[in-house]
């Protein structure tokens, strides 16, 4: 496979990039149960398994070019033999101190050849760059490719928020610490 290039999105690409294949396929999801008792709260996720593959539409409407939320810091593409394959988004959030990722996306057929995991790689430098001390990365609870992802990487499950994407799927928050780079 040839060696994937990661720069910062060129304007002309956005449009390619929000025309990818957002949707994915799964058979496992992690799912929510909430009880109350003696005062408490208790909230467990639990990986379950599926009678068969499904597939999920993604959370919100992927426009990089004409939204009002395009308020990123930085958006990152993979570019492989010269064609936009993938990107991701990060907002750097100084009240946290960290970096936000809200969308990773690689094209349907070039899933599975490590392009995610440059991605993520290529933020997390980025943020280094920035000073910032961890980077935080939000998914949907059905999103299990991606949740394997980012445990592979060193995420830790961090917390979840009930109702959080346009519609209405649960968030899955991941972080880590990462190691500030000397600019």
């Amino acid at each position: 496979m040839p060696e994937v290039e990661i720069r910062p999105a060129v304007v002309s690409d956005l449009p390619l990039l929000s025309n990818l294949e957002h949707h994915y396929q799964t058979n496992k999801v992690w799912q929510m149960e909430r009880s109350t008792a003696d005062g408490q709260i208790r909230v467990q996720f639990r990986e379950i398994t599926l009678p068969r593959n499904i597939r999920v539409e993604y959370p919100h409407q992927p426009n990089l070019v004409h939204s009002p939320q395009n308020s990123y810091s930085v958006v990152l593409e993979a570019v492989l033999n010269n064609t936009p394959v993938g990107y991701i988004t990060i907002w750097q959030q100084l009240a946290s101190n960290a970096a936000w990722i809200r969308d990773l996306v690689v094209r349907e057929r070039n899933r599975r050849q490590g392009i995610g995991t440059a991605l993520i790689l290529a933020g997390q430098e980025w943020a280094g760059r920035k000073h910032l001390k961890r980077m935080i990365i939000e998914m949907q609870s059905k999103n299990y490719p991606g949740i394997q992802l980012v445990r592979k990487l060193g995420f830790d499950f961090c917390g979840y928020n009930d109702n959080y994407f346009e519609n209405q799927d649960i968030a899955i928050l991941f972080s880590r610490v990462i190691k500030t780079l000397n600019s």
